[in-house]
Order: structure tokens, then C-alpha cells, then sequence
């Protein structure tokens, strides 16, 4: 997932795909996400509206505060953490761009899968099962209503319990990033 997201060429895509791949979120709520979202405090993140109508909080890990911190920086708009580049129109980054970029940096390292954004939650949820992260802690951060939908990622794990904050910051951590942030 590193090289993924350090070959992608703009700023606000690398973010974006950390941002996915880090709090395990569809990409329309990455998308949503506004400033008021983040608990920088509380080192949580605020998902609202989801899939179903539901709200969660998530984990924030550090190395992804301060991509979106350093990104905000570039933009500084009230209230999106992803806006549009059409200043015209108020609103978040397009879903379709996203995509592009994705299939722009999946091209051009030669990686044949078909790759989406949403393989990044898919990869969340498995890189958590793996060390042992217990599958109930999982199904509450991706939001899924039935425990089923997430032991579809069990398929390559040994379920044990850890820390869910732990686990989340030691999997952003761990990327090998060829662009760091400099806090």
C-alpha cells in the first residue's frame, strides 16, 4: 500500500488514499469528511451519515493527522478535508478523479489487478485480522451491520485480541511512504 500511495503524483490523492486505506473507509466517506470530523484530542475520527444512515468513530492514527493537517494546509477550506478544485462549485473532491488517479498509479506500477479505492478498505480490514485483531473490533470500524460481511477477510487470519488503537497506529506506521510530512 506504501508504494500505491507515494507514486501517486498530487498531494491531495496520496492523502486521500492514506486517509481510505488507514481508517478503512468507502471512499464516499473519506470524501465527506469535514474539518469538524476530526478530534485531533481525542485522536478520533467522526464518520457520519455512513452506509445504513449510521454514525462511528474511528481511530485516528498520528501519521495520518498530519497528512491532513499538512494537506488542510495547501487548501485551507472551511470546511472540507477533500475539496473540489473548481472553486466555483462548494463542494468535496469528485469521486471519478479519485478513481482516475487510482487507475493512473496501478498503471503505471505495472500492477495488472484491477485495483479501486475500495481495495484499500478490503486491505484495512485483512492487514487488521492479520496480527490478531478480533473480528467484532473490525466489524465495528468498517460499520458493517452483520459480523458475516466482515469475516469475509478471516479467510487468511488467526483471530486474537489486541489493542484496536495499537493495531490502527502500527498499520499506518508501518507504510513505506516516499514522501514524509514533516511534523
Amino acid at each position: 500500500m506504501g508504494l500505491l500511495i507515494s507514486f501517486t503524483h498530487q498531494l491531495r490523492y496520496q492523502v486521500c488514499f492514506l486517509t481510505i486505506y488507514s481508517l478503512g473507509l468507502r471512499l464516499g466517506e473519506a470524501l465527506n469528511l469535514t474539518v469538524g470530523d476530526i478530534d485531533g484530542q481525542r485522536m478520533l475520527v467522526h464518520i457520519r451519515n455512513a452506509k445504513g444512515g449510521k454514525d462511528r468513530f474511528i481511530p485516528l492514527p498520528r501519521r495520518t493527522l498530519h497528512a491532513l493537517r499538512y494537506f488542510w494546509q495547501t487548501h485551507k477550506h472551511p470546511c472540507f478535508l477533500f475539496p473540489s478544485h473548481n472553486r466555483v462549485i462548494d463542494n468535496f473532491m469528485d469521486r471519478g478523479g479519485v478513481q482516475k488517479a487510482m487507475r493512473v498509479v496501478i498503471k503505471e506500477c505495472w500492477i495488472t489487478k484491477s485495483i479501486s479505492p475500495h481495495n484499500l478498505r478490503h486491505s484495512y480490514a485483512t492487514h487488521l485480522l492479520e496480527p490478531g485483531l478480533d473480528l467484532r473490533s473490525v466489524q465495528h470500524l468498517l460499520g458493517h451491520n452483520s459480523l458475516n460481511t466482515t469475516a469475509r477477510y478471516t479467510h487468511l487470519t488467526d483471530i486474537s485480541r489486541k489493542n484496536t488503537s495499537q493495531a490502527i497506529n502500527q498499520l499506518a506506521n508501518e507504510l513505506t511512504l516516499m514522501w514524509e510530512i514533516k511534523v
